[in-house]
């Protein structure tokens, strides 16, 4: 009986540990009205992130980046991306095969230009980052394509 209550024990800290860690890691919702973002955005990065543009290819300033550190979403400085998952999928965005959490990327379904595409939004601002595709290199598979105006970048200390 004591091992069963034990393993009871252990069950809930171990749910209660998790619980928590996911509550560390949401972020708080950032709401805005579209003439709120319009203010705080220039014109090129509204049209990207609230429009769902898209940037030139071989043109962002990131495309080419190199320097170690975390990818932000460049509406609310969420920390999305971090440089150690940042490849040169020559297709002329910047590309990552992986988010720093799961939880901090939206994916939805994308038929827009008579494609079927994923798109991908900060979970925190729900602004357009660009879209994921399954040809990426492994570990994961994943190619997040995304548009530099999208992002800002935190270099590592």
């Amino acid at each position: 009986m004591r091992y069963f209550i034990a393993l009871i024990i252990l069950l809930i800290i171990t749910l209660y540990g998790q619980d928590n860690q996911e509550k560390r890691t949401m972020a708080k919702k950032i709401t805005k009205s579209e003439s709120e973002w319009a203010t705080c955005l220039n014109p090129d990065e509204y049209s990207i992130l609230r429009e769902k543009g898209t940037e030139m290819a071989f043109t962002g300033k990131y495309y080419k980046h190199k320097d170690d550190g975390k990818y932000v979403c460049a509406a609310c400085d969420y920390e999305l991306f971090s440089s150690n998952t940042k490849y040169d999928s020559g297709t002329g965005w910047p590309s990552f095969y992986a988010a720093l959490d799961k939880d901090r990327i939206l994916e939805k379904r994308d038929n827009t230009l008579g494609m079927v595409r994923t798109e991908i939004l900060c979970a925190r601002c729900e602004s357009h980052l660009g879209h994921l595709f399954p040809d990426g290199p492994r570990p994961s598979g994943l190619r997040y394509c995304v548009n530099s105006i999208s992002l800002d970048f935190k270099k590592a200390e």
